[in-house]
């Protein structure tokens, strides 16, 4: 798998992250640390623990992360997240916490396939 196919699996816009990166080995660099990125995992768990301040810092910075590396279908549902949780709407963030934890999930094992492929 190549970083273009890697883009397309996940719904990614990689031309958007090359124009902006400019070269595939950055992009690559960040797809790795992107794997350790703890900010899904503090949304979810500040979401049950209902600390929402907090919820809404992790999304929100999860969703900063999406735009610059073009990850189109996470940066939307995160930033449907981020908005609803400005807004005070806690049913809503957690009605669509389903979809963000799918487009976070189709993310990572990409990204883990891109990587596999690469180190073969």
């Amino acid at each position: 798998m190549n970083l273009q196919e890697c883009y397309e699996k996940f719904g990614g816009d990689y031309d958007g992250v090359m124009g902006r990166l400019r070269r595939e080995q950055l992009v690559r660099k960040l797809l790795y640390k992107f794997l350790d990125d703890k900010n899904f995992e503090l949304f979810e768990a500040s979401m049950q623990r209902q600390e929402y301040d907090e919820a809404l810092r992790a999304v929100h910075t999860l969703k900063g992360v999406c735009q610059n590396l073009s990850f189109g279908q996470l940066y939307e549902s995160s930033s449907r997240i981020t908005l609803a949780l400005k807004e005070k709407d806690y049913g809503a963030a957690a009605e669509l916490a389903p979809q963000l934890a799918a487009d976070y999930g189709r993310v990572m094992q990409a990204i883990a396939e891109y990587q596999s492929s690469v180190e073969e």
